[in-house]
């Protein structure tokens, strides 16, 4: 059955490896990104927009929409004591807030049985040095997700994905060399690092019907890093 999905961040990596699987299972996708983004035929629909400054254009997004994924985030890997309060904040505006302004934007369109997909991180349930602010914001996220879970059930599911390491632009200096690459990959139980489409398939999954007794939930797509210890 067609749905009608808005992707907000839909610039990255995964987000046009979650548009490509969309547009592949015959859904309408309705895409955001701070940049310009060429149409993929008739049934993608994009505006450039900053989500946390402006609105959506008029007459932009349908009557009713089917699910939203949140995807715009960041990486800052630094000790903590070089991390300044302003890197915390700008974290939280762009996690947290971001994504609290684009549910809010369009809960009204949200039909009965959509779904409501966000991003967490690995480095939530496992400490990870280096990754206090991300660890943080992205805390908060999965706080609100089992927040609105329960506030919007029956009507509509919440969940996240928690991602480890993935390869994307956003983190190339993490694995810009052999070495890097390997020591990466031998971190995970799973010998390898995530691809973009691990991610896509997750959130296509808690955005299909055969999710829909899942709401509440962080879904630890990392490896098995966030469980095994190998």
């Amino acid at each position: 059955m067609e749905k009608k999905i808005m992707i907000a961040g839909a610039g990255s990596a995964m987000g046009q490896a979650l548009l490509k699987k969309l547009l592949d299972g015959g859904h309408e996708v309705y895409t955001t990104s701070r940049g310009d983004m060429e149409e993929k035929g008739s049934r993608h629909h994009h505006a450039s927009l900053n989500i946390l400054e402006s609105d959506f254009p008029e007459g932009f997004l349908p009557e009713s929409l089917d699910g939203m994924v949140y995807m715009p985030g960041t990486i800052n890997l630094k000790p903590f004591k070089a991390l300044k309060p302003e890197v915390f904040l700008e974290d939280f505006q762009i996690n947290v807030m971001g994504a609290v302004k684009a549910i809010q934007k369009i809960q009204k369109k949200l039909k009965t049985g959509s779904s409501v997909v966000m991003f967490s991180t690995v480095a939530v349930q496992q400490g990870m040095p280096y990754h206090a602010s991300i660890a943080a914001s992205k805390g908060a996220v999965e706080g609100l997700v089992r927040t609105l879970a329960a506030e919007l059930a029956p009507t509509v599911r919440v969940n996240a994905i928690a991602p480890s390491l993935t390869d994307t632009p956003l983190s190339e200096r993490m694995i810009n060399t052999e070495d890097k690459l390997k020591a990466m990959k031998e971190r995970h139980p799973l010998k390898e690092i995530g691809r973009p489409d691990d991610m896509a398939s997750m959130i296509y999954f808690l955005l299909s019907e055969d999710a829909r007794w899942i709401t509440g939930q962080i879904m630890h797509v990392d490896g098995g890093m966030s469980t095994i210890k190998k």
